[in-house]
């Protein structure tokens, strides 16, 4: 893996926790020479995501739709920043720069971006692979959404084992690194010929 995108929010959130485990992560991250890729803002949980890698001196590419550069929220000394014209943009580019996705903290932005990406990995648009940062449970209402999903039949269980997840930075870098994408037809009760 040269490359992860982090998906993470522009707020730094209510529990110190949350910047303890991404400061974790991102530290093994250059540790390991994995370059960041992020949503290329300087506030919130993606601030502390570029300038922990910054200090070590690792790679972060940042990519910012021109909108939120008028909010004055793009961080300035990035080894990279792309400028793009919209969200969708956005994480297309992501997704092109990046070896495989991690959701931390984060709100609604940070869902629609890790839902989008393992999306298209259940359809074998790619077969990078996505992932879960498990930061005190913060995840525990996704987690269980999706096993309700997959005891109802609205997601196989090869998908649902598909998004990896973990509370420990560096068990979680070790599954993605080992990661090999299922292959299993999207629909739940067809033809499997």
């Amino acid at each position: 893996m040269k490359r992860l995108c982090l998906y993470c929010g522009s707020n730094s959130g209510r529990l110190p926790q949350y910047q303890q485990a991404v400061k974790a992560l991102v530290s093994e991250m250059v540790k390991r020479d994995i370059g960041v890729v992020y949503g290329g803002a300087r506030v919130g949980l993606m601030g502390v995501v570029a300038d922990t890698a910054l200090a070590l001196g690792g790679e972060v590419i940042g990519v910012i739709p021109e909108g939120l550069i008028t909010k004055e929220v793009a961080h300035q000394n990035l080894s990279q920043l792309e400028i793009v014209k919209s969200m969708h943009e956005r994480k297309a580019r992501m997704v092109e720069l990046s070896d495989g996705f991690i959701a931390l903290p984060g709100g609604a932005g940070t869902m629609d971006e890790l839902f989008e990406v393992y999306t298209w990995a259940q359809l074998g648009l790619h077969n990078k692979p996505c992932a879960l940062f498990d930061v005190d449970n913060y995840f525990a209402g996704i987690i269980e959404f999706l096993s309700r999903a997959t005891e109802d039949q609205f997601l196989r269980p090869a998908h649902h084992k598909m998004l990896l997840i973990d509370d420990h930075h560096e068990n979680l870098l070790n599954r993605m690194a080992h990661y090999e994408a299922p292959v299993v037809k999207k629909w739940i009760g067809m033809d499997q010929a």
